[in-house]
């Protein structure tokens, strides 16, 4: 008897169907065909011990599995369950008329029990396109499947749970999520404030430009002036995430298997924070079975990379294409996959090896070979790539132990960060691909980023005095242009030129001269 059963490849941040046909004849042999791989050929040992632990068997007949279309490389171990069924459903030891128009998926234990699979949202958003009715997986990938509407989400925690329910013994309940309300309900809840941060007008004044316009940052300054702490609350001044937005985060997340297990949604702007030893590989993505790396699940948020020139200089170089294009390509000889990278690069520095280079108090004991040898590490057009370049000098005693001087929350900054937002939305509204300043191309500076005579002196002044490049030129536009936003004036203006150049001040060569 030939049944067929339903399965999703995930290729990327997308699912392609994948139809498994489960045929059985007189004789005796066990093949799986479709370009399977080792962990897929595995799976007969699996199903065999799953169902002899529940009284069910894999029949002693010719058994083929075919897993259509062949020419897509089918991996990992999340089709155990819908080979499983399939094989009970072809040798009539289920009733599965319940199961025809289903996606089944998940791994199987040798218990019986399902254990979770990756790559559950954008496998649900693709079943309801395809027309699916129902979703079969496990209890754990619920939450992230039950966040697609239109398509019912059954939890499964053990196969006989399953095969009970196909054959008419018992009732599974779908899953069902109310998604507007779980997305209101945690998309202001934030771990960090910057009501805690004393002092230190200027890095906040900074932060937020970058946050308004989506800027890259680099904070340069001695341990301990603050510049992890103030980065980590850069995500609680950013615009809230869009439902579409947060759809888009969690199937990066979901296809790395790093959704949280008990809501699903990703409610919040990523802060993706990799150690220092980090490979190439690894912040970009790839691998042999290529999956997202750092930067892919920082999209939609923060990058940051604390120590930077303690990172490889390779892995370094590796970030200048997507900080462009903000979309990374993995290509292998058989087949490429592309991952969405647009994200906010925050990184943070000491000035020298010592840490105390340009300190007010403290001496520096480091030479002027030493400290440009160690800010070399970083190169010219990474650091172009960055807009604004801000010095972090120690907060002094009174600040410190000050009780009355108050802070700015992060909820009033935020209130000023979406309404420049909002100014950039209307602007950028008939132009695709477009959502903020940092996204401008050529094209939409020399529109939106016009400068008076008097803008335009002070600009080739910085330009000539700090041997920037073209690039930094664009930048320098670009920042100008959200701190316009921040003022809702509708003219950039000297003042706001003055500002952008002085977050230039820190380039590469001024540092050790």
């Amino acid at each position: 008897m030939l049944f067929k059963t339903y399965g999703y490849a995930v290729n990327g941040i997308n699912a392609i169907k994948i139809i498994i046909e489960t045929n059985i004849i007189p004789g005796i042999n066990f093949s799986i065909v479709g370009l399977p791989d080792s962990a897929v050929k595995e799976s007969q040992q699996r199903i065999q011990a799953a169902l002899k632990n529940i009284n069910y068997r894999i029949p002693g007949k010719q058994i083929t599995i075919n897993m259509a279309p062949a020419d897509i490389r089918k991996e990992g171990s999340a089709y155990d369950l819908t080979i499983a069924i399939g094989i009970l459903a072809a040798s009539e030891q289920i009733t599965a008329d319940k199961a025809e128009n289903a996606v089944i998926m998940g791994e199987l234990a040798l218990d019986g029990t399902l254990r979770p699979i990756k790559g559950a949202l954008p496998i649900a958003i693709t079943a309801k396109k395809d027309g699916f009715q129902k979703f079969f997986l496990p209890a754990e990938n619920a939450n992230e499947a039950a966040i697609v509407e239109g398509l019912e989400i059954y939890p499964v925690e053990h196969i006989k749970q399953l095969i009970d329910y196909l054959n008419n013994k018992n009732n599974i309940e779908p899953l069902k999520i109310n998604v507007q309300e779980l997305f209101l309900k945690k998309i202001n809840d934030y771990d960090f404030d910057f009501s805690d941060v004393k002092g230190q007008q200027n890095i906040k004044r900074a932060l937020e430009i970058a946050a308004a316009g989506g800027h890259n940052v680099i904070l340069i300054g001695p341990p301990g002036a603050g510049k992890t702490m103030l980065s980590k609350r850069l995500p609680s001044i950013l615009p809230p995430l869009t439902l579409e937005e947060a759809l888009e985060t969690t199937k990066i997340h979901s296809v790395a298997g790093k959704t949280e297990k008990t809501t699903g949604l990703i409610t919040h702007r990523p802060f993706r924070s990799p150690h220092h030893t980090i490979s190439d590989v690894a912040l970009v993505g790839g691998g042999n079975h290529p999956q997202p790396g750092e930067i892919s699940l920082a999209h939609n948020g923060v990058l940051f990379l604390d120590e930077l020139p303690e990172f490889k200089r390779t892995v370094l170089e590796v970030l200048r294409q997507p900080l462009e294009d903000r979309i990374v390509t993995i290509s292998r000889a058989k087949f490429s996959v592309q991952y969405p990278a647009s994200f906010m690069l925050v990184a943070s520095m000491n000035p020298c090896p010592c840490g105390y280079y340009n300190h007010p108090d403290k001496e520096c004991v480091c030479t002027p070979s030493m400290i440009q040898k160690y800010l070399s590490k970083i190169s010219g057009p990474l650091m172009d790539r960055i807009d604004l370049h801000v010095e972090v000098v120690p907060v002094n005693f009174d600040e410190l132990s000050s009780k009355h001087l108050p802070a700015e929350s992060s909820k009033e900054i935020r209130e000023r960060v979406i309404k420049a937002r909002n100014i950039q939305t209307k602007r950028f509204s008939k132009i695709e691909g477009i959502y903020c300043n940092a996204q401008m191309r050529s094209k939409e500076i020399k529109e939106y980023c016009e400068l008076d005579e008097a803008g335009m002196k002070i600009l080739k002044t910085a330009m000539e005095k700090l041997q920037l490049s073209a690039r930094a030129y664009d930048r320098i536009l670009k920042v100008a242009r959200t701190i316009a936003d921040l003022d809702e004036s509708e003219n950039i203006k000297v003042s706001h030129i003055a500002e952008a150049v002085h977050y230039r001040s820190l380039d590469r060569q001024n540092w050790g001269n």
